[in-house]
């Protein structure tokens, strides 16, 4: 007698979440691999995280791997640096990445450089989580962007995600690297949904991600303002500018080909970050597209960053702070500027991801 065929099952399909929930996903499951694995941080276990990232995570692993540290930032990066180099896995949060600077000689002097300085006999596999940037009246000393300040320093890997499905996955990719992981988070970005795939998966480190291709100009978003350049690109659509939009995600090291290969396409660029731009991150992806593409531009690169002055707590104040030079309330014409009419002709350049013409 003919059976039926069993019924197939189907393949869990990517579900919709927050920014906060796919890295607290990542947390847990990375926490439930691997028991070497722990949490230190500020009003992480109780509370929950300042930003509930960390919710439920202490009922569920306990007070050793969910540690509630003092107001201590100095002690706190010590502390996961010693037990890293005895086999742990640390992740640290920073209530905010200004206060990552009272611990800035741990991170520079002892977590970047052991590695080195041990002959590789040593390592220091931890993560330090860092939430930043404007919009939510934290005022000068909680509201900053201070990417640059961690990108300057070898030994050191710098990431910053802008997606849920990339905050998971480089998330899971910073706590395998037997390497020091900068984990730059915008405030503004937790509460954004997107799609994340089901079961373990990770995103590799050190790579950039073209958001929306293009053929008249590149921008380059850092950060949170990868997101803005993309709707930058809708009014720039408008005005029939087709932008190509990268997400840098890694601050060091930098993906360069991905730039470099759309600057060859569209022989323009912009570069745009929500730090200050004087010696910032969008300083030296200008340096490095001119290096490498200088023979191909049709016009200056165009880098844009907030307003030189400390964050003002005032909201309307903060907004026009953190909106590097107006990038989305000016005329396409005016700002993005330099970007290709349709049509223009274009003649026959070189240039090379690897540094020159």
């Amino acid at each position: 007698m003919a059976t039926a065929a069993p019924a197939k099952t189907q393949a869990p399909s990517a579900e919709e979440k927050l920014y906060r929930v796919a890295l607290r996903e990542a947390l847990t499951e990375e926490m439930e691999r691997d028991d070497s694995v722990y949490l230190i941080g500020e009003d992480i276990g109780k509370f929950g995280g300042a930003y509930r990232v960390t919710e439920g995570l202490l009922d569920k692993f306990g007070p050793q791997r969910v540690v509630d540290a003092p107001i201590a930032e100095e002690v706190i990066v010590g502390t996961a640096i010693g037990s890293a180099m005895l086999g742990l896995r640390p992740v640290v949060e920073m209530m905010t990445i200004n206060f990552s600077l009272v611990a800035y000689d741990q991170i520079v002097n002892n977590a970047a450089k052991i590695r080195y300085m041990f002959g590789g006999e040593a390592k220091v596999p931890m993560v330090i989580r860092m939430p930043g940037g404007a919009g939510h009246q934290l005022s000068a000393q909680h509201s900053h962007s201070l990417e640059v300040l961690y990108g300057l320093i070898p030994g050191l890997l710098v990431v910053a995600p802008t997606t849920p499905e990339d905050a998971k996955g480089m998330l899971k990719s910073a706590i395998r690297a037997d390497n020091p992981v900068m984990f730059l988070e915008s405030m503004s970005l937790y509460n954004v949904r997107g799609m994340v795939p089901p079961g373990d998966y990770t995103v590799p480190l050190g790579k950039a991600a073209v958001r929306r291709s293009g053929s008249d100009v590149t921008i380059v978003g850092v950060s949170r303002m990868a997101v803005l350049a993309n709707e930058a690109a809708k009014q720039l659509e408008e005005e029939d500018i087709d932008a190509e939009v990268i997400d840098l995600r890694s601050i060091r090291p930098i993906d360069w080909e991905p730039i470099v290969d759309s600057v060859r396409k569209t022989s323009r660029c912009v570069v745009v970050e929500e730090g200050w731009s004087t010696y910032g991150v969008s300083a030296e992806i200008t340096a490095g597209v001119q290096e490498r593409c200088f023979d191909y531009l049709d016009a200056p690169i165009r880098r844009l960053g907030g307003a030189q002055v400390p964050m003002p707590y005032s909201l309307p104040l903060e907004l026009m702070r953190g909106n590097p030079n107006g990038f989305l309330s000016r005329s396409p014409k005016g700002a993005p500027a330099g970007c290709r009419p349709r049509g223009k002709p274009r003649g026959k350049r070189r240039c090379s991801p690897s540094g020159g013409t």
